[in-house]
């Protein structure tokens, strides 16, 4: 029983230690058996995922074996989204810093265009225009459509799409560029071009670029696409000194840009890409072949059709001078020299209306370049000039020499030579003014003042002769014996009276004319002859007006001075008749119509000239050579003569033929004796005539004798000595005696 209770006592404590190992076991075994599949699982897990890393890369292979051009391009993209991003960022700081060296926006304006000054004719048509740009702006409505039409198409064909910059313009140009491997086509785009123009300088650096842009991004926000192209074209350069079309087209073509065909517009285009070397007047087939590659892309642009550019390629190419040609440039040019002195600085544009009448400038060039294409070789004379104006002294017309293209020099207002005999008219009248008239007698023999001896043209001596007659023949004996009667300050008032404005020298000589004066001014002096007596101040321009109409000069001119009483204006026409009827100056006859004038001829034949006049004109022609060389003989009864009764002939066909003043027709009456000269002084010798003139003469019952000339030359007493030679005054010392006051000494 013990045993029973121990065997009681023990069992149910192994039924619990049973019990116990039972549930542990079961927990132990499970355990085990998870333990035991985690150990085995884990190996196999490594296993797997040893096996899977080794065969990751095989698979990553295969994946870029098949999808390797989807990855080139996602590679490129992605690296071009970040080049992109820094380049843009690149750009930006570029555009900031360089921005901000440029001036506020705000305060960024266009450049004044500079002023040009259009010079018109009496009848209005453009003489030419002058200025900083060579001729006046034009309106896009105002010039031919087929210029902005050819600019667009061959320097930016998208301007009316772009915003300033053109992206696939620029992108275009670069492609062409690489591909041809030299620079072809440019990216820029007119409104780029145009802010460059404006405000940038040509050099090409990068600043300057980026500075261009934000320039032509302003100018697309201020202003429209219409303003922006006639700005454009309007500054442009197009070569021989001409900025925008109009000045351009003026040059080339001598025509306004409105009046602009196809042709010419397409030849304007191309010279944008080079203007020296693409310019009809240096290489007329290089622009013609340029304008035709415009005008491919005019049609591909749909400006005009196949048919258009067939006419406008069967026309002759351009052909232009070298220069502006024609001599109404010379009328130009001394319009340009006188506007600043009677409105100041020009700082608009202004219209010139002149007193030049078209139409006689040509006929005065052409009869100049006919006489002396066609005589000047041969007698060595290889320059002319002419001067033609009315009654009150506006300049009708004006050549300052051969051609303008080959020279601008202005011979006619500009040069200042010897006038030789044709100064003769003013020693003369200042005789009638003293009293003598034609008809008064002098001898026609060796004269000798102090050393000079002036001879005869032909060198011979005619006795005694009238007045009237010795002007006609320009007899250099009578004149200088006139000039000792009168006084050589006589002469010279007289001769400034009437419109000579150089200092003249007060010598016996300038009854010769040797003191220089322009051929304009010595004209303008024969004019009181023409007009009855009234001062002929010579004058080009007549009214200078803004653009807008506001009148700033005009002359004044209407109401001349009288500087010859109309006696003395008959008188002298009717003995200036003689010259050119029966003198020296019978190569200037005009058919039908009444004309008087004068021949000179200065020493060694240097100078020619001949001034003379109908009642309508007075014109002046001299010939001569700029170097002053000798010509063949030419005396101004010759080649100046010639060409004056070419161009006189030519202005006056058409009109009434009407007589000068004070001679009715038929010339003043030279018979009878001389009424104005005081009783018993026609038979005076010259050393009475110069006695008398200083209050010493004998007859006038007083003074001491004075030197008397014999009938041979020679010459008694110490006179002093006048200048050596024609045309030449030495110096020499002063004295003071008789002549010294006659002959300026």
């Amino acid at each position: 029983m013990a045993g029973r209770r121990k065997s009681q006592r023990i069992e149910p404590s192994f039924q619990r230690e049973d019990e116990y190992d039972d549930d542990d076991l079961r927990i132990d075994e499970e355990d085990r058996v998870t333990r035991s599949a985690t150990r085995k699982s884990k190996p196999a897990s490594r296993k797997a995922a040893t096996a899977s890393r080794r065969k990751a890369p095989a698979r990553k292979h295969r994946r870029s074996g098949g999808g390797g051009l989807f990855g080139a391009v996602r590679f490129l993209t992605y690296w071009c989204v970040v080049l992109g991003i820094w380049g843009g960022m690149a750009i930006g700081a570029l555009v900031l810093y360089y921005g901000a060296q440029m001036p506020s926006a705000t305060t960024w304006n266009i450049p004044a265009r500079p002023p040009n000054v259009k010079i018109i004719s009496t009848d209005g048509t453009v003489i030419a225009n002058r200025g900083g740009t060579g001729g006046e702006a034009l309106s896009l409505e105002q010039m031919s459509p087929y210029i902005p039409q050819a600019v667009i198409a061959i320097e930016d064909r998208r301007f009316y799409s772009h915003f300033g910059i053109d992206p696939l313009g620029l992108a275009r140009a670069m492609v062409t560029n690489v591909t041809t491997g030299r620079m072809v086509q440019g990216g820029s785009t007119l409104t780029q071009q145009l802010a460059k123009n404006l405000f940038l300088s040509p050099e090409r650096t990068l600043e300057r670029k980026v500075q261009e842009v934000l320039l032509a991004f302003w100018l697309e926000h201020k202003y429209s696409k219409d303003e922006i192209l006639a700005m454009y074209l309007n500054r442009v350069f197009f070569g021989s000194n001409a900025y925008g079309v109009e000045a351009a087209s003026r040059r080339y073509f001598n025509k306004s840009a409105r009046d602009v065909n196809l042709g010419e517009a397409a030849v304007l285009a191309g010279l944008l890409k080079a203007p020296s070397r693409l310019s009809p007047a240096r290489d007329p087939e290089a622009a013609e072949e340029r304008a035709q590659v415009v005008l491919g892309t005019m049609r591909d642009a749909g400006f005009v059709t196949e048919r258009e550019i067939t006419t406008a390629m069967s026309q002759p190419p351009t052909r232009a001078k070298s220069y502006w040609s024609g001599a109404e440039h010379y009328a130009a040019d001394l319009v340009m020299d006188q506007v600043p002195k009677l409105v100041g600085d020009i700082t608009e544009d202004l219209v010139v209306e002149t007193t030049v009448d078209l139409d006689l400038e040509k006929k005065a060039d052409e009869a100049i370049t006919a006489i002396i294409d066609a005589e000047g070789p041969k007698l060595n004379a290889s320059q002319a000039a002419l001067v033609s104006i009315d009654g009150t002294g506006a300049i009708r017309a004006l050549v300052g020499g051969r051609d303008y293209a080959e020279s601008q020099f202005d011979r006619a207002s500009k040069a200042k030579r010897q006038p030789g005999s044709a100064f003769k008219p003013f020693v003369y009248a200042a005789a009638l003014e003293m009293g003598r008239s034609p008809q008064s007698v002098r001898n026609d023999a060796p004269v000798r003042i102090g050393k000079w001896t002036p001879e005869n043209y032909d060198q011979k001596y005619r006795g005694e002769v009238t007045l009237s007659s010795a002007l006609a023949n320009s007899l250099n004996t009578i004149a200088a014996q006139l000039v000792m009667e009168v006084g050589p300050d006589t002469v010279i008032k007289l001769a400034h009276r009437l419109g000579i404005e150089s200092e003249m020298q007060s010598n016996a000589s300038i009854a010769l004319g040797t003191s220089e004066v322009s051929l304009v001014e010595l004209t303008s002096a024969y004019a009181p002859f023409m007009n009855g007596g009234y001062k002929a101040t010579p004058h080009i321009i007549r009214r200078i007006s803004t653009a807008e109409g506001k009148v700033l000069y005009e002359n004044t001119y209407d109401n001349p001075p009288r500087v010859l009483q109309p006696e003395i204006v008959a008188m002298m026409n009717g003995m200036m008749t003689r010259v050119i009827t029966e003198g020296t100056g019978k190569n200037a006859k005009i058919p039908g119509w009444e004309a008087a004038g004068k021949s000179g001829t200065t020493q060694s034949f240097r100078d020619a000239l001949f001034v003379g006049y109908t009642s309508n004109l007075t014109t002046g022609v001299w010939f001569g050579n700029d170097d002053g060389k000798s010509m063949k003989k030419v005396t101004g009864g010759g080649l100046p003569a010639k060409a004056w009764s070419r161009f006189m002939t030519a202005a006056h066909e058409g009109l009434s033929p009407s007589p000068l003043f004070g001679t009715a027709g038929g010339g003043i009456p030279m018979a009878g004796a001389d009424p104005a000269a005081p009783a018993g002084r026609e038979d005076e010798s010259l050393a009475e005539m110069v006695a008398r003139a200083l209050g010493t003469s004998s007859r006038d019952g007083g003074g001491e004798a004075v030197a008397i000339p014999d009938r041979t030359g020679g010459i008694e007493g110490d006179l002093p000595v006048p200048p050596a030679d024609v045309g030449e005054q030495p110096a020499r010392p002063r004295r003071s005696s008789l002549l010294d006051v006659l002959i300026g000494g």
